[in-house]
């Protein structure tokens, strides 16, 4: 509707109102029709997502690692019993007897005593202890890149400035103690639970009994009760462990102008690792151990060096590789079929990205 003003010709357009109320606009102040809004709402493909992020690297790694472990564990859980009773004191001192004596007293499946709780313990101690090593040693590969580059981190103190000089770490040896720290914090109460069913069948039955006396009796300190020479112990152990392993494949793939190891080569190389980690820690082994299940034999030492001085005070320096063998055909075919098996994993979920 147009309607002209007497005398001044000035147009105007009816904006809004009826013929009774219209408020009349200046045509230069014309009222544009509004942009129709989409108010359409997309639903997130939540199967594409998790799709994606299963296909990660870092998920890859964790699960090959898991895998790995609940292989390896499942197959070796009569050796990881002999090695627990002969560690702590308990039956016979060697290796034929007590399994001999495990038969005896609680027929075959005796040496699958607390293997359930062992399976529950190494799926996710595992996965995060490889996956940890994995990411922390491409992290600390990549801040070294960029510390070469750019120069060491600094501390600023006053008016005194301290490089630090970390590029002589060996990113491998740090990956390999953030992964033994990680992988015994989340594990270490199911670890206390597991040698409970092994060592003390007749007074643990089964994990929820254990679970409910541990707690009951110390609480959540129970279930972590020797964490502290558990870390200490674990420190020089893991570090070396993936050192060895790393630096190992490395050498032989460069001397053999190989890119990558075949399953026998993996095993080998694994369970060598493996058996020199556990020579160069096993008495801190031995004094864990005596820690953690000390209160069940009704003496339980105060800390990691009076356990030790405990052992070779009643059986000398030997006592401090009490179990060694066991623990040897333990660790060394663990070691090796963990690796087999983690890197053939490996192979599979990451073949897109698989390299040395």
């Amino acid at each position: 509707m147009i309607v002209r003003n007497m005398g001044l010709q000035k147009t105007k357009q009816l904006a809004f109102g009826d013929v009774y109320g219209a408020v009349m606009l200046p045509k230069e102040v014309q009222l544009h029709k509004a942009q129709n809004l989409d108010l359409k709402f997309q639903i997130p493909d939540v199967g594409k997502a998790f799709q994606g992020f299963i296909r990660t690297r870092e998920v890859g790694e964790f699960l090959s690692g898991a895998l790995a472990g609940a292989m390896a564990k499942a197959v070796l859980a009569p050796l990881e019993t002999i090695r627990t009773r002969m560690v702590v004191g308990v039956g016979s001192r060697n290796i034929a007897g007590s399994f001999i004596q495990v038969i005896e007293q609680q027929g075959w499946q005796g040496l699958w005593a607390g293997n359930t709780i062992n399976m529950l313990r190494i799926i996710p101690t595992q996965a995060i202890e490889l996956g940890t090593f994995e990411w922390v040693k491409r992290a600390m590969t990549s801040a070294q890149e960029k510390w070469n580059q750019d120069g060491e981190p600094e501390v600023q103190i006053g008016e005194i400035t301290l490089n630090i000089p970390l590029s002589w770490l060996s990113p491998v040896a740090v990956a390999g103690a953030a992964a033994g720290v990680a992988g015994t914090l989340a594990g270490h109460p199911l670890e206390v639970v597991k040698d409970r069913l092994t060592v003390r069948p007749e007074d643990y039955p089964n994990i929820t009994v254990a679970l409910s006396k541990i707690y009951k009796d110390g609480g959540i300190r129970g279930l972590y009760s020797g964490i502290a020479p558990t870390l200490i112990g674990m420190l020089p152990y893991s570090t070396c462990y993936y050192f060895m392993y790393d630096s190992l494949k490395r050498s032989y793939c460069g001397a053999k102008k190989k890119k990558t190891l075949n399953r026998a080569e993996m095993l080998l190389i694994g369970a060598f690792s493996g058996l020199t980690a556990s020579t160069i820690s096993f008495p801190l082994e031995v004094a864990r151990k005596r820690l953690m299940v000390g209160a069940l034999r009704g003496k339980c030492p105060p800390n990691m060096a009076a356990a030790l001085a405990e052992v070779i005070r009643e059986e000398g320096i030997g006592g401090l590789y009490r179990g060694w063998g066991a623990s040897c055909l333990k660790v060394m075919p663990n070691s090796g079929i963990t690796w087999m098996f983690y890197e053939a994993w490996k192979d599979i979920l990451l073949i897109e990205r698989r390299h040395l």
